[in-house]
């Protein structure tokens, strides 16, 4: 059976071993997990005005400075060594997922944590809400769409969005609850017609694993972090380092 992890420090350490390298969907519940995106100092402004032109999508938990590896969400934590995955991208291309980068680290590296929907996951279980995937232990099922992002000089490309298959009494409850955590992307933004989004097979998602839609289930999609890695694909940019999809890096921070 494997380990959950309940402290945040705790499984950021599982992970610097190498114990842990699975997503972080369950674990740590109640608090802020973020995604990753790491680029030059050079890119850093154009990325950061990306964010906050996309907020919902891109919303900023903290920006190190330039070199820096500790998050101050997370006192005793290092950056390039205290998440589940990594990859690294280079002329918009993936060309490895790493457990570390720490041998890629340079000065002029800056690290962006930007809000992650597994931070609300804990307040709708806890609402009696289930989560598949939580339940069974995989990762979200993520989707590129047709929608585009306001961009921002190099930084441009489509939305990505999470799905989670809800029951349909549950909607309105569940678009409450995710309303209170805008850092965690907030209120869905769309339900129930994958089509509408340009998603054309709701079964065969881009990122993560798929899971079944059940009769009384409708799927309901959040703005996904993995924008970030898909807008970064789409830029070109000559080198970036991000979280793996699913594998947050997870801070001290309540949500």
């Amino acid at each position: 059976m494997p380990i959950h992890h309940d402290d945040p420090a705790a499984l950021r350490q599982a992970c610097r071993s190498g114990a842990f390298d699975r997503p972080t969907a369950g674990h740590a519940p109640g608090r802020v997990q973020a995604n990753l995106t790491i680029v030059p100092q050079a890119d850093a402004f154009d990325f950061l005005l990306f964010c906050q032109r996309n907020p919902q999508a891109c919303p900023i938990v903290e920006v190190l400075a330039p070199g820096a590896r500790e998050v101050r969400a997370a006192p005793g934590s290092d950056i390039a060594t205290d998440l589940p995955g990594y990859r690294v991208h280079r002329r918009g291309e993936c060309v490895e997922e790493r457990a570390d980068v720490a041998a890629l680290w340079r000065p002029d590296l800056v690290s962006f944590l930007t809000g992650c929907s597994f931070s609300f996951e804990s307040a709708l279980e806890r609402a009696g809400i289930p989560l598949r995937h939580v339940r069974q232990q995989r990762n979200v099922a993520m989707f590129r769409t047709s929608q585009a992002c306001v961009p921002a000089g190099r930084f441009a490309g489509e939305l990505v969005v999470s799905m989670r298959p809800i029951r349909s009494r549950d909607i309105a409850r569940v678009s409450e609850i995710c309303a209170r955590f805008p850092q965690a992307h907030g209120a869905p933004v769309h339900v129930g017609h994958p089509h509408a989004l340009g998603i054309a097979d709701i079964a065969r998602p881009d990122y993560g694993d798929a899971v079944d839609i059940l009769d009384d289930e409708v799927p309901v999609f959040w703005a996904c972090g993995v924008t970030t890695q898909w807008v970064v694909q789409r830029s070109g940019l000559p080198f970036c380092i991000t979280h793996a999809p699913g594998k947050m890096f997870v801070t001290d921070l309540m949500g």
